[in-house]
């Protein structure tokens, strides 16, 4: 598995035993830098010069998991925003968290909010 494997990939309906857990999201995490699991989520913050690229970040951010159908928890403020992925239908943390953090780090590495 890859960041390119990722990236290509979409998100699927899943359920508990889809779930990652313990030595099984280690394989994941060695892909990103940034990102990191607190409270039952996928999270990472990202910085911007102000509020009007930050609601850019959002805003292109919102397309891209609509596409997926699968909606982060999002704490927007002025100059950055908290990211935090995890699936409900399973209870936890999945491959479908994965994909949306590889999407959401391309979205931002494309400059769409700066």
């Amino acid at each position: 598995m890859t960041l390119d494997d990722l990236l290509q990939a979409h998100c699927t309906p899943l359920h508990p035993s889809h779930r990652l857990e313990g030595d099984a999201l280690a394989p994941y995490l060695r892909l990103f830098d940034g990102w990191r699991i607190e409270d039952g989520s996928l999270r990472k913050t990202f910085a911007f010069d102000n509020y009007y690229q930050t609601l850019a970040f959002v805003n292109a951010l919102a397309w891209v998991v609509h596409r997926e159908d699968h909606h982060p928890d999002l704490l927007v403020q002025y100059n950055r925003c908290a990211v935090a992925f995890n699936t409900h239908s399973a209870g936890g943390i999945t491959r479908n968290d994965f994909i949306c953090a590889a999407k959401t780090d391309a979205v931002y590495a494309q400059g769409a909010a700066r």
